[in-house]
């Protein structure tokens, strides 16, 4: 029999009972073993990728759970800001968001780690980082701190460098720019003399044009077409430095998590584990056709930061990791742990994906 027919069943006096026992169960627990799941995002609804990934990860709770999870979707702007969203999880008031960890590194520097920081990790990389090497564990303990329990869900891998209406030729050139760009790699622009500005990306358009911010960057081909953002800017630079292998989150309430089963505990995280593949998947099969229509189309200057300015980057970068580690013995830690798996990680990297790729576009002429 199943357990909601053996309550139906029950007298009238067990049922009383089972409600009153009910009023004391974690949060989770819900009338007729139903969860509830609110989800807010840092994301516009619909949005290439980033929103259509977390929209498309809170489906597929729902949809493996047979619907005994229910999930409620909010995108940026229907419930709270994109920037409240952890607020309003660690509060509880919701029970998660989907969005990117970087944004709450005001609380602790160490949330940078978990989404990109300068000459970081790439996808590959951090997954190893994350699921082998340590990096989990340390995210549950800053997590911790803040009530939070945070999941990779999704990744957009290696970012441009950012939409410019002037060419970069030196570190000058940096210097009085208002430029979108939060994280760490922001406080490296600040370093270089620009003013790093942190918008969510709904309004980054608005302000690109109206000239409130002077450049700008967000993803890559994929979404920065969607974006338009070739209407407000003529040059567009990579490699980004800022973000190398950005990684998504599902941020939950801590409490709320621990008050699931250990199977829906399993549930969520598949269903993230999925999304993590998917969404870098589709970043990947849609970024090429979209920076040739960047080009072809839109007529879109396509250029390389030269090796003198991203000299520049490393070295403002080396003084940003310093303050960061200096934070907290976690950001240390944090630290300390990251640069270790960039060292064996990278160093195999070196050896594999990097030098095939390089001897097969030498062969192939590419």
């Amino acid at each position: 029999m199943k357990r909601r027919d053996f309550l139906k069943a029950g007298t009238v006096a067990a049922g009383a009972a089972a409600i009153t026992a009910a009023s004391n169960l974690p949060k989770p627990a819900i009338a007729q073993d139903r969860i509830e799941m609110n989800i807010v995002s840092t994301w516009p609804r619909d949005f290439p990728g980033l929103g259509t990934g977390a929209q498309r990860f809170a489906q597929r709770v729902q949809d493996i759970s047979d619907g005994r999870i229910q999930v409620q979707y909010f995108a940026a702007g229907e419930r709270v800001g994109a920037f409240d969203a952890f607020d309003e999880v660690a509060s509880g008031n919701a029970q998660a968001y989907h969005g990117a960890d970087y944004y709450w590194k005001g609380r602790h520097p160490g949330w940078a780690y978990y989404t990109a920081v300068p000459f970081g990790l790439t996808y590959v990389e951090m997954n190893a980082w994350i699921r082998f090497m340590g990096g989990q564990e340390l995210w549950d303990e800053l997590g911790a701190e803040f009530g939070i329990k945070g999941l990779p869900c999704g990744s957009t891998g290696v970012q441009m460098g950012g939409w410019f209406n002037k060419e970069i030729n030196s570190a000058d050139d940096l210097k009085g720019l208002k430029m979108r760009m939060p994280g760490l790699g922001g406080d490296v622009l600040a370093k270089l003399g620009a003013s790093p500005v942190s918008l969510p990306g709904g309004q980054i358009y608005e302000n690109l044009v109206s000239g409130s911010i002077d450049a700008t960057e967000w993803v890559g081909p994929w979404n920065d077409y969607a974006m338009k953002l070739y209407e407000a800017a003529k040059y567009y630079y990579y490699p980004g430095y800022h973000e190398p292998g950005s990684m998504l989150a599902v941020g939950m309430n801590k409490s709320w998590w621990e008050g699931l089963s250990a199977n829906d505990q399993m549930l969520i995280e598949s269903a993230a584990t999925v999304e993590n593949d998917v969404m870098m998947s589709e970043f990947n099969a849609n970024n090429g056709a979209y920076l040739r229509k960047l080009i072809q189309e839109q007529g879109v200057q396509v250029r390389k930061f030269n090796d003198d300015v991203y000299d520049a980057f490393g070295e403002a970068s080396a003084e940003v990791f310093e303050e960061a580690r200096a934070h907290s013995d976690l950001a240390n830690r944090i630290h300390e742990s990251f640069l270790a798996a960039r060292a064996d990680v990278g160093g195999w990297m070196n050896l594999a994906d990097a030098a095939y790729t390089q001897q097969r576009n030498r062969v192939l002429g590419v």
